[in-house]
């Protein structure tokens, strides 16, 4: 017994970096915590009530897609996306984002929200129309950029749908960190910081789709007759599935970009990123070249060549941000201003939760992302961003097989996943304990005894849980049960922050700031893409 207790301990050790001198300091300055900025993006796919996917507009009367606050498309029409303003509080962000649905619910007449990342019964990429944004230039810009994204990538994956959280720690944070005075002087040591944040979440980020992954299976006509190299099991429903997968759409079925994994862009310095991103951009394609500016007819088939056409086509689970100016690149902010907060992008829907997201993963992002802040972040090569891409594919294929392990760095050592994460989970409880003593509440730590529990029964996990449902009901089935129940539900449910006349008003200021955008529109569309390569 004490030779099994040795082990356990040097596991946490070698693996899990030491955070004991760091948490000290953070129970000792529990102040630092208060003002948590939080922010949730959430898509979801408009589907008829047979499960099929809508191939009407994007509903005119929610207000304009291009300029509305709350309410807008991503990649398709039929494919929305909800954003919430930056919140303090937990509360009030979920019944926000609830209330968007609410109205949402209540507007789109006989469709529902499809409750899943991966889509469903979409027959033919043919039927999936690019989103649309008005004839301004920009707006004209944004659709092209999606028509670049179907021609590249093909338009079936970019309906993959997820949930984005957007994470900042007060500058109380950093004044007691850091040692900075504000934000414009303190801006390197926070992206320093941030940075930090970064690279520990690729080393250990993995947690993520074991404990919250949902997307374990896909419909057979995801893969529109091509062959995969995933060993799929399958069943006379069309439903193909892994085991032991948490979350396909993190695999190279969903989000990725081969071509991207040579650009060489590391987070270890905010300047190097800037730079590598900026590379990125004016990096050819051959691949693309091939494909051309326009077709024969003069038809516009994507903005450029290179191997990303805009700063977003940058697929990562991770990524620094900060607000834009009018006009301004991600990057070009980013080199302004500093880091301003990160955005997590490997949260799948959570079927489970009418919103898609609920109120423990938020408190776990809020742990998980306070101690990867704090734990020691070596630098990281490109190459080692590719050997931690190892564990994360594990995690997702096959994270919940038995006695499955994960890597340390580019070495061949390995530790079983279960004592890794509750190693890990070891520290967030100490962190749950300061974020609890602010509010005189157990909240945190509940969470974290609920989640714990994951490590050691795999079958609590939500791709556990939601794969055995698709086994008993198919993917059709239970997704339309769900999307169904959710819309009576939220239709149901009186608005809680939000007011009709809110999302009234805001619907009209959106179409009238979109028209205000296309009559200021003086470059003609050639020209204004011209301006926008320096």
């Amino acid at each position: 017994m004490l030779n099994k207790n040795k082990l356990f301990s040097e596991r946490e050790v070698t693996l899990i970096p030491d955070v004991s001198q760091a948490l000290s300091w953070l129970e000792a300055h529990p102040d630092a915590l208060k003002g948590i900025g939080r922010g949730i993006e959430r898509e979801t796919l408009r589907v008829r009530p047979d499960g099929k996917l809508a191939t009407t507009d994007h509903p005119a009367h929610l207000g304009a897609a291009l300029t509305h606050k709350w309410i807008t498309t991503d990649f398709a029409e039929s494919l929305l996306e909800f954003i919430t303003p930056v919140d303090r509080d937990i509360d009030h962000l979920l019944a926000f984002l609830r209330d968007i649905h609410r109205h949402v619910a209540r507007e789109l007449g006989e469709e529902r929200m499809w409750p899943f990342s991966m889509p469903c019964v979409i027959e033919s990429s043919d039927v999936i129309q690019l989103a649309q944004y008005g004839s301004s230039n920009i707006g004209r810009m944004k659709t092209l950029y999606r028509e670049g994204l179907k021609n590249r990538y093909g338009a079936l994956m970019q309906t993959i749908s997820g949930v984005h959280y957007n994470f900042s720690l007060p500058l109380s944070f950093w004044q007691a960190w850091a040692g900075v005075k504000d934000t414009e002087s303190g801006k390197d040591a926070i992206s320093a910081g941030y940075l930090r944040l970064i690279r520990n979440y690729y080393r250990f980020g993995w947690v993520i789709p074991y404990l919250f992954g949902a997307s374990p299976a896909v419909c057979s006509t995801f893969l529109q007759g091509k062959e995969s190299s995933l060993p799929f099991e399958r069943n006379e429903r069309g439903m193909l599935w892994l085991p032991h997968a948490t979350s396909l759409r993190l695999s190279d079925l969903g989000y990725t970009n081969k071509s991207q994994s040579n650009l060489g862009i590391t987070f270890n310095t905010l300047d190097g990123y800037v730079e590598a991103l900026k590379k990125a951009i004016k990096t050819p394609s051959e691949e693309y070249a091939r494909m051309g500016v326009k077709d024969e007819e003069g038809r516009w088939l994507q903005l450029n060549t290179n191997v990303l056409q805009i700063e977003n086509e940058l697929y990562a689970p991770i990524r620094p941000k900060r607000v834009t100016r009018s006009g301004e690149a991600p990057s070009d902010a980013l080199a302004r201003g500093g880091i301003e907060y990160i955005e997590v992008r490997s949260l799948d829907i959570n079927p489970f939760s009418p919103v898609g997201v609920d109120e423990t993963q938020v408190r776990f992002l809020d742990l998980f992302l306070i101690w990867c802040t704090l734990a020691d972040a070596p630098e990281m090569s490109s190459a080692e961003l590719q050997c931690a891409r190892k564990n994360w594919n594990r995690v997702i294929l096959e994270g919940r097989k038995p006695g499955q392990t994960i890597g340390m760095g580019c070495e061949d050592a390995r530790q079983p996943l279960d004592v890794v994460g509750k190693a890990l989970y070891a520290d967030l409880k100490r962190v749950a304990e300061v974020l609890d003593s602010q509010s005189g509440s157990p909240d945190y730590q509940q969470v974290c005894d609920r989640l714990v529990a994951s490590f050691d029964d795999p079958e609590l996990t939500y791709s556990a849980r939601i794969l055995q449902a698709m086994l008993d009901n198919g993917i059709s089935g239970t997704g339309l049960a769900l999307a169904e129940q959710y819309r009576q539900m939220l239709t149901e449910e009186p608005l809680q922050v939000l007011s009709a006349e809110d999302f009234t008003q805001e619907a009209l200021r959106s179409r009238n700031a979109q028209q205000e955008l296309e009559a200021a529109d003086k470059l003609s569309f050639e020209a204004f893409l011209a301006s926008k390569k320096g």
